[in-house]
């Protein structure tokens, strides 16, 4: 399959690939499946980051298979892939690479490190202390790496899947804000119901089949470079700021949504609409990425959560109180 990108798409050129995004996710979708059970919202949440170019930070307690999935996925999206053990002793340098000295030319020479690849998986990321963490700043935002003063571009696509145990506190190192600000989304991984746990010991009890590859890196660059033709009027705009202004504004927050949220909002709504199979995105694509692209940039005040309001409560209030305007 391929998407022509010579000109800017028309009107039939966006809606035939909004169909062939359709088509390829519910591939993904199925191929992730003969691997890991139950994974099809999760698996949707990564393809979204992935069309809207964005990075993804999975949180979930120990055994539900976050790292099985991400592999999955990676196999399925047919990039180079590259997984990094986050540990309290890794250095930055394990992580972007280093100059090392070869005595065969008598020179130094560049030995680059596990992130030079289209997708790294970022094990237990809050095991590594922040100056490890940082190593990935450059590299999420401007998909680069300065390596001893020398810049050397990143392949592309370029996609970072970090996973945290949320539940434990000996031995982790939480992420700052400014490194959280980096992730596109935040999904959170729970149990997977008992009926799709049975299914997993069935999946388990027959022979492992791998995952077969749907995409190839030029494919996923072709959509990435067209997701700004997927259509919003103004008024779905003006809906994304206003959200971000009663989020400042919310007497529970100390932080409320940038201007980069409300752009991450944007992408994510419209990659959204394209898996969906469609060439405009609505507020129904906007409110459904909220929770993932909201919930680890806002800060709740200390005294809202000794009450025991979270983030997440705070994201519906606004949802709610935020009325949708007239998008025709």
């Amino acid at each position: 399959m391929t998407v022509e990108t010579n000109a800017a798409p028309d009107g039939m050129a966006i809606r035939q690939l909004a169909e062939q995004v359709r088509k390829l996710r519910d591939r993904t979708q199925e191929q992730v499946g003969r691997v890991v059970v139950g994974m099809e919202a999760v698996t949707q949440q990564f393809l979204i980051a992935l069309l809207a170019q964005g990075h993804v930070l999975l949180e979930g307690v120990p055994g539900v298979a976050k790292t099985t999935l991400s592999k999955a996925f990676a196999k399925v999206m047919g990039g180079q892939y590259q997984r990094v053990q986050f540990t309290p002793d890794l250095l930055p340098s394990d992580v972007t690479g280093t100059y090392i000295f070869d005595r065969k030319v008598n020179e130094f020479i560049l030995r680059k490190g596990p992130i030079f690849c289209q997708i790294l998986l970022a094990d237990e990321i809050n095991r590594a202390p922040a100056k490890t963490q940082s190593a990935l700043l450059e590299a999420m935002q401007e998909n680069q790496v300065t390596i001893e003063g020398t810049t050397l571009p990143l392949p592309q696509p370029f996609m970072v899947m970090a996973t945290q145990n949320p539940v434990e506190q000996e031995g982790v190192y939480r992420l700052p804000e400014a490194q959280l600000d980096r992730f596109l989304l935040r999904i959170n991984m729970g149990y997977p119901g008992h009926n799709r746990e049975v299914e997993m010991l069935k999946l388990l009890s027959t022979p492992s089949v791998e995952p077969e590859q749907v995409f190839t890196p030029d494919l996923l660059m072709n959509v990435q470079r067209q997701l700004p033709a997927v259509h919003g009027t103004d008024a779905l705009l003006h809906y994304i700021v206003s959200l971000a202004d009663a989020s400042r504004d919310h007497p529970d927050l100390v932080l409320g949504a940038s201007p980069r949220a409300s752009l991450c909002l944007l992408r994510c709504a419209r990659a959204r609409a394209l898996l969906d199979g469609r060439n405009y995105f609505t507020h129904e694509d906007v409110q459904s990425v909220a929770q993932g692209v909201l919930a680890h940039r806002l800060i709740i005040r200390p005294e809202a959560e000794v009450e025991g309001k979270q983030v997440s409560d705070v994201i519906q209030e606004l949802l709610q109180s935020v009325p949708v305007l007239e998008t025709a």
